[in-house]
């Protein structure tokens, strides 16, 4: 079973599309309504972890562990705080740049790599970053396999790319349950 968190309207072939209303990641009542634990292959997740604040991040990458097989993941993208880039980092701010409906309206943190990959490693997770921007604001990448869940808001995938110069990147952390359980930090 493979899983979309707060999907929107992504929609991939073999995965299951949640919204919120039906998987609230802070709710264990709302997983165990849908999953029984240890019962996922893969979630995925792009652009949701900002909308929770940094103590819920772990709550969410908790209830993700116990729900994920041994050896199942969880690919997670989140905008990244290192980015060069002053339009970006307005528009991904906490509280958003503008109106109330805007996306960007309801974040609540804006993660560098070392503080989104530390949310998983509390949780229990073995991470690996596959993009994301140094503290120099260098961008970082290594390969990952759209099939394993596509994030569109990639230095692959987003059209604003080109090999003129970035327009959009996201943190991409690939955070695996170990098949051997650890104790958690």
């Amino acid at each position: 079973m493979k899983v979309i968190i707060g999907a929107g309207r992504t929609n991939y072939d073999g995965w299951l599309s949640t919204q919120e209303y039906e998987l609230n990641l802070l709710s264990l009542k709302s997983w165990n309504t849908l999953f029984k634990p240890g019962s996922i292959d893969a979630l995925l997740a792009e652009h949701v972890w900002e909308h929770l604040t940094y103590e819920e991040g772990i709550v969410a990458a908790n209830h993700c562990y116990e729900f994920l097989k041994p050896g199942g993941y969880i690919r997670c993208a989140v905008p990244d705080k290192n980015f060069n880039n002053e339009r970006y980092q307005q528009m991904v701010q906490v509280g958003g740049p503008g109106p109330a409906d805007h996306p960007a309206a309801t974040h609540k943190i804006v993660y560098d790599a070392k503080k989104f990959v530390e949310i998983f490693e509390k949780a229990g997770f073995e991470v690996s970053l596959l993009e994301y921007c140094d503290e120099k604001g260098d961008f970082h990448y290594t390969y990952w396999n759209e099939e394993d869940g596509k994030i569109g808001r990639s230095f692959r995938f987003d059209t604003r790319n080109s090999i003129e110069g970035l327009g959009m990147v996201s943190i991409i952390v690939d955070a695996k349950r170990p098949l051997i359980i650890k104790n958690k930090l």
